[in-house]
């Protein structure tokens, strides 16, 4: 067998590696898809470059090169990507076929389709890979309410009817939708329509004066929509200053690009 050949336990783990679309770790793999990268399997694909592995802890962690993503982008346009005998095998050839028509008819390349493709509604739930940030939509706890006789009397100038504390509140719900249609018309004038990808460093000075908190604020909350992505750059060598700097953290992860799909 030629060095440059995948064997079939390594073309596994290149799959595993490839629908994650970032850093994972042994237990991870092991956890999630019964596989590990170890020893001369781990060795032949750093040689191959298609493995970027790097100790963290007692554990390694890999992820997928941009040669990985070549290779493994050519493996299914060619058909050659190793599969296992039998009806299982006759079930990943048709599987990767029709992904094999998808990307070509949809334009999309192969990470295009798994960051695409990874909504946050289809993220795993706490103990899996990556846990969704929560939603920052709740008002925090100041302690208990005062009683009447310890309560003070309202600014002047304001009521403290139960109506007009209404009207208030339904204010501030009135603000965060506002947010969301200015990045999303944003979104629309960077990317000329729905469906591409933008980067968080040329859309946030198209904001305006917003505060960058309800802006990260919006954005967390915007991408657990089933027609919002919020992914990082794959290619980390390749981030500028400002893209850095422009990242939104969510789940302890900056992500640096957004895609917004039509509803």
């Amino acid at each position: 067998m030629p060095e440059s050949t995948l064997r079939l336990p390594e073309a596994a783990v290149l799959v595993a590696l490839m629908v994650e679309g970032r850093e994972v770790s042994n237990p991870q793999l092991k956890r999630e898809y019964g596989l590990t990268l170890t020893g001369e399997s781990r060795k032949r694909l750093a040689a191959m470059k298609l493995v970027d592995s790097r100790k963290e802890g007692r554990a390694y962690v890999h992820s997928l090169s941009d040669a990985g993503w070549a290779r493994m982008a050519r493996e299914i346009r060619d058909g050659s990507l190793p599969v296992a005998t039998g009806s299982g095998g006759t079930m990943t050839r048709a599987l990767l076929t029709g992904l094999r028509r998808y990307l070509t008819g949809a334009d999309l390349t192969l990470a295009e389709y798994f960051q695409v493709a990874s909504a946050p509604e289809a993220e795993p739930a706490a103990g899996g890979l990556e846990s969704p940030a929560p939603a920052a939509t709740e008002q925090p706890v100041t302690g208990a309410s005062p009683t009447p006789a310890a309560a003070e009397p309202p600014p002047a100038g304001t009521s403290s009817s139960p109506a007009a504390a209404g009207a208030e509140k339904g204010a501030d719900r009135t603000a965060e939708p506002d947010i969301e249609a200015t990045i999303r018309s944003a979104y629309l004038e960077l990317a000329g329509g729905h469906g591409r990808w933008v980067g968080l460093g040329a859309l946030r000075p198209l904001l305006g004066n917003v505060a960058r908190a309800q802006v990260d604020e919006v954005l967390i909350r915007m991408e657990r929509a089933p027609d919002v992505n919020l992914v990082p750059e794959s290619n980390q060598k390749a981030l500028t200053p400002l893209a850095r700097e422009a990242a939104v953290n969510i789940g302890d992860q900056d992500k640096h690009l957004l895609w917004i799909g039509s509803r």
